[in-house]
């Protein structure tokens, strides 16, 4: 896939468990633990401004985009 989701590395960043972001964001923990692996091919914008919110990061932080295959 060619966005990567860096979700796991802010969270290491901003010391912040699953669990916690999923009560902080109210998103389910199985659903939050498919964005953090990559394994979804979509997120809404509210959900990711909640993230964001919760981590305090740009989307950019979170979502990135690599042409290498």
């Amino acid at each position: 896939m060619a966005i990567i989701v860096n979700l796991d590395v802010m969270m290491a960043t901003r010391k912040m468990s699953l669990n916690e972001l999923s009560e902080t964001v109210n998103i389910s923990l199985a659903n939050l633990s498919k964005l953090k692996t990559g394994k979804v091919k979509a997120i809404r914008f509210s959900t990711l401004e909640a993230v964001c919110e919760a981590l305090d990061c740009q989307p950019g932080d979170i979502l990135e985009y690599s042409n290498v295959v």
